[in-house]
């Protein structure tokens, strides 16, 4: 249940609305629901920060502790390490307690006394980890650049600038206001969430309420260089480690697309930009039974159906006889799921543990791709394993018997 919005050249051209947004009262979903859109809200905090470094308030090479010097390796972890998630901070959603506090109001004190006593988890620049504790970071730091709540910056650096209508700094769930509620689905049904993060706990990580529509809206103007200079815009894509400043980066059929993903309180949400294609998609839910990329993926699958012009593998015919030598599942040390192999007359298909199966591409003998994710499988007929190459790294894994 939500919504799904696709712009093209900055306007909207595909609006789906599915579902309910209050089951109990039946209120259908509409294209001004709310919903919280959990860590896409860090692009927002990556753009106010890249607009307080085009003002000189800030730089990328700025230390930690020049405002927050109790935080370990405060004077080693740079604002670009907090973007690229690599300061090596604990990701405070792993906190053991987090259950006891996250719904209740939390200060700044609070946070940063919690985010000192979890401590770090590795050397800044060490590598790239998730942690939402970068940017609640981030969010204080820029309500002490501009001296005013974060909630505030967000208005007057984006929403008012933007126009937009239906995004905010979160609050308690209102109905009346066309707010969704979550729901999870289990027992042949759709049960509601009633546990809610208070938003002061996520701050800058994942504060923000907002439409698939308005999603686009930000998306579209932050990556036409609308709120950012273009070197910051630049550098804000600039993939190092996987991980870009806030944002990420995968291909889609030879496409580079930049987007994230969010998650809070049952609600799942995804926005993306397409810089070669000028096209920018987004969806809300606040009922999702799936899997975030893979729903992604069928998006645009569907999406570039007709497009001659993106990148396509030359296919080679096999029978299915041909295939037999294929299926079986597949593990290795390196790679974190079991992979099956099964086949469906002259077509191979794949599937990781807990994940949807896709189909492949059979490009020569023993070799096969998911064209989407540029993902390639070759095969070992003689020492039964198999190759599987996903964005550069390797892992080779062996049949099971």
């Amino acid at each position: 249940m939500g919504s799904i919005s696709i712009f093209k050249d900055g306007t909207e051209f595909y609006k789906k609305n599915i579902g309910f947004s209050n089951l109990k009262n039946k209120t259908k979903g509409d294209k001004f629901t709310k919903h919280r859109i959990g860590s896409i809200t860090k692009i927002f905090t990556t753009t106010i920060i890249l607009q307080q470094i085009d003002e000189g308030k800030l730089t990328l090479n700025s230390l930690l502790n020049e405002f927050f010097p109790a935080i370990q390796n405060s004077d080693n972890i740079t604002i670009e390490d907090l973007l690229r998630h690599q300061s090596g901070l604990a990701n405070i959603t792993e906190d053991k307690e987090i259950r006891s506090w996250i719904t209740k109001p939390q200060s700044r004190e609070k946070m940063i006394a919690r985010f000192v006593k979890n401590g770090i988890q590795f050397e800044p620049k060490e590598k790239s980890k998730y942690s939402n504790t970068n940017f609640i970071i981030l969010s204080y730091i820029s309500e002490i650049l501009d001296e005013k709540p974060f909630s505030e910056i967000l208005n007057s650096r984006i929403i008012k600038p933007l126009n937009l209508k239906r995004t905010e700094f979160g609050k308690p769930i209102a109905p009346n206001n066309n707010e969704a509620f979550a729901y999870y689905f289990e027992n042949n049904k759709w049960n509601l969430i009633d546990m809610l993060t208070h938003m002061s706990a996520p701050m800058g990580a994942g504060a923000i309420v907002s439409t698939s529509s308005e999603l686009n809206v930000f998306f579209t103007n932050l990556f036409t260089q609308k709120l950012t200079s273009a070197e910051s815009l630049k550098k804000f894509m600039n993939i190092k480690k996987g991980q870009g400043l806030g944002i990420m980066q995968f291909e889609f059929k030879g496409l580079k697309i930049y987007g994230h993903d969010g998650g809070i309180d049952g609600f799942q949400s995804y926005a993306l930009y397409i810089p070669e294609k000028k096209t920018s998609i987004a969806f809300t839910f606040n009922g999702f039974s799936g899997m975030i990329m893979p729903t992604v993926i069928s998006i645009l699958d569907t999406y570039f159906e007709n497009d001659t012009y993106l990148k396509k593998k030359i296919a080679i015919n096999l029978t299915s006889a041909e295939l037999d030598t294929y299926l079986g599942i597949y593990s290795g040390k390196t790679f974190p799921a079991k992979v099956t192999f099964s086949k469906k007359g002259n077509t191979l298909f794949a599937q990781a543990t807990g994940q949807p199966t896709f189909k492949l591409i059979a490009v020569k003998k023993d070799s096969f791709i998911y064209d989407a994710m540029g993902i390639r499988f070759d095969f070992n007929l003689k020492t039964k394993t198999m190759e599987l190459t996903s964005r550069g790294n390797k892992h080779l894994l062996n049949k099971e018997e």
